[in-house]
């Protein structure tokens, strides 16, 4: 009699156990439905940049510079996820500012063929991985220039007013939140590079001058073309990407303080030329986004996002593999890409864009 009492109060307490896990879930569903159903902040996210913002452009042009491809995306397990073409595990820092805006999970990218302008309309991703400020960086890696980003960006709004109508295009251009991030490449990829010989045409400082008009000169014209609330993010410690210890030998594969010196100057006289700006062109809301401390306080503090590897990528070897070179036939690749500030030698994982992303949302959310 007591052993079929206690298997009564053992079968009890797994009965009543499987109820609360019921009511748990139920109340998960009716979250995510009250998420989903979030009356969103702004019409429509809106971005340009490069591949720390491509959700996939790469994958419909002729260049080596792609990630449409496993590893890639292997933590992305969202309706239209996978390896998408976003140089990551999973999402990027785009996708998680939509979400925090009460739009869509993931912003499409504007040559996927999987989406149309219905989907457009409430974001659109334009960047193109290995573009820069400069023309001729996307020239090297053969990928998107941002003056056919800009171009699109008029094509898309011809395609918005047909689907919604002139005034609703222009309510969702003029309303929409705008994300810009470019130009490490325009070092790392351009004036560092010998074949290039960019640094035999400027010194750096005139570069670096040269590149802050450039951007100067894109902000004016997508003003011009209807946008009014901008982030744009200062670079990043580019000395501290895994491919540029790897090439820092002299110093022991430690950071590479003369690229980081060129990040923070140029970051202090973007800076100056935004406040020029936004004194200058009426209603223009742009925020600087600083990428550059948020990096280097992880990466001295990677304890507060439990990371326990700062200075390699999760992929292979971690050390100088990315696009083709990141693939599943590595035996090395991590299993846990959430202990890693990078997913490769280049580019965060999905843990490090959802953080970069905050400092992107709060911004946009100071200039709403």
């Amino acid at each position: 009699m007591a052993f079929l009492q206690a298997r009564l109060s053992s079968t009890a307490v797994a009965v009543l156990l499987l109820l609360v896990a019921a009511v748990e879930v139920q109340m998960l569903v009716v979250d995510a439905a009250s998420a989903s159903a979030k009356k969103p902040v702004v019409p429509a996210v809106i971005v340009f940049g490069d591949s720390t913002v491509d959700t996939g452009n790469n994958n419909a042009i002729n260049t080596v510079l792609k990630s449409n491809f496993p590893p890639y995306g292997r933590d992305l397990h969202l309706p239209g996820g996978g390896a998408t073409g976003r140089f990551c595990n999973g999402r990027m820092p785009p996708d998680f500012v939509s979400e925090a805006l009460g739009l869509p999970l993931l912003v499409p990218a504007y040559l996927d063929p999987a989406y149309s302008i219905k989907d457009f309309a409430t974001g659109v991703v334009f960047a193109s991985a290995g573009s820069g400020l400069n023309n001729s960086t996307a020239s090297v890696l053969a990928v998107l220039p941002l003056w056919k980003e800009v171009e699109y960006f008029q094509e898309y709004q011809q395609r918005l007013a047909e689907h919604v109508g002139p005034d609703g295009a222009k309510h969702i251009v003029s309303n929409a939140a705008y994300i810009v991030s470019v130009g490490t490449n325009d070092f790392l990829e351009n004036y560092y590079l010998l074949v290039t010989g960019r640094f035999l045409e400027y010194s750096m400082s005139e570069y670096t001058d040269f590149l802050v008009a450039r951007a100067e000169e894109f902000l004016t014209t997508i003003y011009r073309l209807g946008a009014r609330r901008v982030t744009f993010a200062g670079l990043p410690a580019m000395g501290c990407l895994p491919l540029e210890r790897t090439l820092n030998v002299i110093r022991g594969g430690g950071c590479n303080e003369e690229y980081n010196m060129v990040a923070r100057e140029y970051n202090v006289r973007v800076n100056a030329m935004m406040a020029r700006l936004r004194a200058k062109l009426q209603g223009f809301r742009l925020a600087y986004v600083d990428v550059y401390n948020s990096m280097v306080d992880v990466i001295s503090h990677p304890e507060k996002l439990g990371l326990e590897n700062v200075s390699e990528g999760c992929c292979a070897t971690g050390k100088v593999e990315m696009a083709y070179l990141c693939n599943d036939v590595s035996p090395f690749t991590c299993h846990d890409a959430g202990k890693y500030f990078f997913w490769d030698s280049f580019h965060p994982t999905e843990k490090l864009n959802r953080f970069f992303s905050t400092g992107i949302t709060k911004a946009l959310l100071e200039i709403l």
